[in-house]
């Protein structure tokens, strides 16, 4: 009897290319994506995982939703400012910004002259706006780069004096002094790690001083035997002070009331403020500078400027944030937390339908969300939360859609604090998906 070798019925790879079938996606995802789906959907059908037959349907069932590697994921952890999801979810307003500055646009042209202009002219001037103290203002690609620029143009092969209290280091083992080093500044640090008086700040201050740095210790708290100087004090020092907010809030918040913002850090006496876009204040990445004319224009004149100026689509998502309507970290920020018990109810009595058992199955328990990204830093958001087991949070990151929940006290919880609502019902699916495969115990509660 003669063995018939079915790998020979596996189509050719320009046929399959050529399928009309596959046009759209070509289009949507380019010809390479599609090559790479297309081999190994026949090397799954060589090692007799697909029939051959079925090739074009698997390569359709494997296509990635985008030509990028970069998986959309649904915030369940109750960190607004989550730094490892790309930190603050664009408004609906920026995303339209963006797509609209995606071709060509007037970001350095003026339409009426013809001639070039002050690039980004439109989104300096909404961050003047919705800072008056600021004379004027700057953006570059990142608030490390902000302070860089600072200390790089205002005291390169000078002293910059910086409490020893402010040295922070941050994610990922930033630290500020070697950013300082970096810039060709000396650093002449002053006070001690917890208490830090004016007279230390005036014997340090000389010929040779190029600025004060006052720094936000966003990711700690210090408390007992402390002191500090105040930003009225030192700004009568006789040299730029400069104020690194880190967290980017451009005006003050009730809902976060030790949090400094860029305004009152003018209004107090600070020359110039230093700030990141895509926290707080809910942007993309950027840094922003605010502050004295003076000292903004010996920033945007200085040649390392060019090196770290921002692209039009950020200008434009930039612009639609500060102008816009409320952004995403803003109402994530401010939900009610009976809101979040309501929600957390509902999609537990979804859960329990889909999976077709009681709903007490599962408890809602009490938790504190975090604003995350280095602000407010300790201060609690209360909400609520659905425990489950916790072995589901590997399943939930790898479901469709990916959700990402947070494992604490013994219980995967997931918090819709940053959930959008018309997403919890997807939210629901996935775990009715990820219970139905693993059917685990009850959680243990604490």
């Amino acid at each position: 009897m003669n063995h018939v070798d079915r790998r020979r019925e596996i189509p050719r790879t320009d046929s399959l290319l050529n399928d009309p079938r596959l046009r759209e996606a070509r289009r949507r995802l380019g010809s390479d994506v599609l090559k790479d789906a297309v081999r190994r959907a026949q090397e799954r059908a060589r090692a007799g995982e697909v029939e051959p037959a079925r090739v074009l349907d698997d390569v359709l069932a494997t296509l990635p939703p985008s030509a990028s590697s970069l998986v959309p994921v649904i915030n369940a952890t109750g960190v607004v400012v989550h730094t490892n999801l790309g930190r603050a979810p664009l408004s609906t307003a920026a995303l339209e910004a963006v797509t609209a500055a995606a071709g060509y646009v007037d970001v350095e042209l003026s339409l009426e002259t013809g001639l070039r202009s002050a690039r980004g002219r439109g989104t300096l001037a909404a961050l003047r706006a919705a800072v008056p103290p600021a004379e004027d203002a700057l953006v570059v690609n990142n608030g490390a780069a902000a302070l860089v620029l600072a200390t790089t143009a205002l005291a390169a092969g000078r002293e910059v004096v910086v409490s020893r209290g402010e040295l922070i280091e941050i994610g990922d083992g930033f630290r500020l002094p070697a950013l300082i080093e970096s810039t060709g500044a000396r650093l002449r640090e002053v006070g001690t790690t917890n208490r830090t008086h004016l007279a230390d700040y005036t014997a340090a201050i000389g010929p040779e001083t190029g600025c004060i740095l006052k720094v936000h210790p966003s990711n700690f708290l210090q408390s007992g035997f402390v002191a500090s100087v105040g930003l009225g004090e030192l700004s009568d020092l006789g040299v730029p002070l400069v104020m690194d907010l880190g967290s980017g809030l451009l005006s003050a918040d009730p809902a976060l009331p030790d949090e400094p913002d860029a305004a009152t850090a003018l209004a107090a006496g600070a020359h110039l403020v230093t700030a990141s876009g895509d926290k707080l204040l809910g942007g993309p990445q950027a840094g922003i500078v605010l502050g004295r004319g003076d000292l903004v224009q010996r920033l945007r004149r200085h040649p390392l400027a060019r090196a770290l100026r921002v692209d039009k689509l950020t200008l434009a998502a930039l612009e639609a944030t500060v102008r816009g309507p409320e952004t995403p970290v803003s109402r994530f920020l401010h939900v009610r937390a009976d809101t979040l018990r309501e929600r957390t109810v509902r999609l537990r009595a979804a859960v329990g339908a889909g999976l077709g058992v009681d709903e007490d199955e599962w408890e809602i328990v009490e938790v504190d969300g975090r604003v995350g990204g280095g602000g407010a830093p300790g201060f609690p958001l209360a909400g609520w939360a659905l425990a489950l087991p916790t072995e589901c949070a590997r399943a939930l990151r790898l479901g469709a859609p990916a959700v990402l929940a947070r494992v604490d006290r013994g219980s995967c919880l997931v918090d819709l604090r940053c959930v959008e609502p018309d997403d919890d019902s997807r939210v629901a699916a996935t775990i009715v998906a990820v219970l139905s495969r693993a059917e685990p115990s009850r959680p243990e509660m604490d």
